[in-house]
C-alpha cells in the first residue's frame, strides 16, 4: 500500500528530530536533512507495515494545513510504500508444498524446470492482475 504523511522536522543541538503527528510512537532523527528524511521514510514504512501485519487501523494522515511549523524546523511530506518496503526487507523464504499430477512433475523434471521460480513468477503475475 502507498501512503503519504506529514512529518515535523525540528533542529536540535546535534540532530534533526522527526515526529509524525497522529502516529503515536512514530519518530526518528538524523544528523542532517538527508539522513533525517531517509530515517523518516524508514520508520514510517516500519510503523505502517507493523499495523498492516497486526490488522490494526491505519490512521488518516494529519492535515498538513493544521500543523504548526516549529520555530526551528519545517514540515515535510514523507511517502511510504509498504509493498515495496516488504520486498526490500523481508527476504526470508517460506517453504510451501504443492500438489501436481505425476505426469506434469515428470515432464517438468525432464525439462529441468525450477519449480520455485515458476511458482514465484506465476504468483507475481496473478497478484498484479488483481
Amino acid at each position: 500500500m502507498k501512503y503519504q504523511y506529514p512529518a515535523v522536522f525540528t533542529y536540535d543541538d546535534d540532530a534533526i528530530l522527526v515526529d509524525f503527528p497522529g502516529l503515536d510512537g512514530c519518530y526518528t532523527d538524523g544528523a542532517d536533512e538527508k539522513e533525517a528524511f531517509e530515517n523518516a521514510e524508514d520508520v514510517l514504512n516500519l510503523e505502517l507495515m507493523s499495523r498492516e501485519n497486526h490488522g490494526e487501523p491505519i490512521p488518516a494522515p494529519a492535515d498538513i494545513r493544521s500543523l504548526a511549523k516549529p520555530e526551528h524546523g519545517f514540515i515535510g511530506m514523507i511517502a511510504a510504500d509498504t509493498t515495496a518496503y516488504r520486498k526490500k526487507v523481508d527476504t526470508k523464504t517460506v517453504r510451501k508444498n504443492v500438489s501436481i499430477p505425476s505426469w506434469l512433475n515428470q515432464l517438468a523434471v525432464e525439462h529441468n524446470i525450477n519449480f520455485s521460480n515458476v511458482l514465484q513468477n506465476a504468483l507475481l503475475r496473478e497478484l498484479h492482475a488483481v
